[in-house]
C-alpha cells in the first residue's frame, strides 16, 4: 500500500515539520505509522516492512540525523538503512542501546505487523538542536517500555511523544508495560509548556496538551473503579470483564500479550494518592 495520508504543519517562525503515514490494514489489525521530519532531522524510522515508502519520503528531502524514540520495531525498523543510506549513526536513548545492537524478540503479532528490526548501533541523544540552535529537550518517559523518550521543542512549544499518547482512552496493555510509571510520566511531561502534540499513530494534536490530561484523568478513573471493585471481592476478570467487556480479537491472537486483563491488573497496583 502506498503512503496512506501526508502531514504538514508551520511554526509562525518558518520551522516546519512533515510526515507520511504509511502501513496497512490487515484482519483488523492496523500498522498505521507516521513518520516526521523537522527540516533534515527525523523522528523514528518507521516498521522495517514499509521501508519502500519511508524511503520514498526520505528522498524528497536530505537527512543528517535520526533521533529514536525507543527501540520498539514499529520506530527502529528502519534504522540500520537510514544510517546506511544517508552516512549517519542514529541517536537513541541509551537505555535502548544494548537492544538495538544485539537485537530482541518481537512477538510474533507485531511481528506480523511491523515486520523485524535490522540490529543497528547507535549513539546516545546527548544535548540536541535544531538546524536554527534552537534546543530540543529529550525527557525520560517509561511505562509504555523502559526507554521511551520524548522530545520537546520549547521554542515552539512542541512535543514528539513517541507512544506516550496514541489514544485519550485506553482499553487493552502489553504485558510488558506499566501503567503506573506511564501515569507518572504523563504527570511529568505535563509540566512542560507545549501544545501541539505529533504523535506517530494518532497524528498531529494542536491541543494534544489537553489531551494528555485527558489521558491521565481517564487513567486514574480506571484505576479508581477497578480498585473499588476489587475492594469487594470480584476476580480478576470479573472486573476485567464488568470495565471493558469480553475478551476480543486482538486478545486472543496475541495471547494475552496484548489485553484488556492486562491493563486491569495494572490498574490494581497504581497508588491513587499519588495522582490526587
Amino acid at each position: 500500500m502506498p503512503i496512506r495520508q501526508r502531514y504538514q504543519f508551520q511554526h509562525n517562525d518558518g520551522l516546519k515539520v512533515e510526515g507520511v503515514k504509511v502501513g496497512r490494514i490487515n484482519g483488523g489489525i492496523s500498522s498505521n505509522f507516521i513518520v516526521y521530519r523537522i527540516g533534515n532531522i527525523l523522528i523514528d524510522s518507521g516498521p522495517s516492512n514499509q521501508w519502500r515508502h519511508v524511503k520514498g519520503f526520505l528522498q524528497e528531502g536530505d537527512v543528517k540525523e535520526l533521533w529514536l524514540t525507543h527501540h520498539h520495531e514499529d520506530h527502529s525498523g528502519n534504522a540500520s538503512r537510514v544510517g546506511r543510506a544517508y552516512n549517519l549513526i542514529p541517536k537513541a536513548p541509551v537505555q535502548a542501546k544494548e537492544k538495538l545492537a544485539k537485537g530482541f524478540r518481537i512477538p510474533a503479532i507485531q511481528r506480523m505487523t511491523w515486520g523485524k528490526a535490522q540490529r543497528v548501533i547507535t549513539q546516545p541523544l546527548g544535548e540536541l538542536f535544531l538546524e536554527d540552535g534552537s534546543p530540543v529537550i529529550s525527557i525520560h518517559t517509561p511505562g509504555h517500555a523502559e526507554d521511551l523518550t520524548c522530545f520537546y521543542l520549547p521554542k515552539q512549544r512542541w512535543f514528539f511523544s513517541g507512544d506516550l499518547y496514541i489514544a485519550k482512552t485506553l482499553k487493552y496493555m502489553r504485558s510488558d508495560e506499566n501503567l503506573s510509571q506511564l501515569m507518572h510520566s504523563i504527570k511529568k511531561v505535563l509540566e512542560f509548556d507545549f501544545d501541539v502534540v505529533f504523535c506517530p499513530h494518532r497524528g498531529i494534536d494542536e491541543a494534544g496538551k489537553a489531551g494528555m490530561q485527558t489521558k491521565l484523568n481517564n487513567l486514574t478513573e480506571i484505576c479508581k473503579k477497578a480498585q473499588n471493585l476489587s475492594s469487594t471481592g470480584l476476580s480478576l476478570n470479573d472486573i476485567t470483564e464488568q470495565m471493558l467487556g469480553p475478551k476480543e480479537y486482538l486478545d486472543k491472537i496475541s495471547r494475552g500479550n496484548m489485553s484488556k486483563a492486562n491493563l486491569i491488573s495494572q490498574a490494581l497496583l497504581v497508588q491513587l494518592n499519588e495522582f490526587a
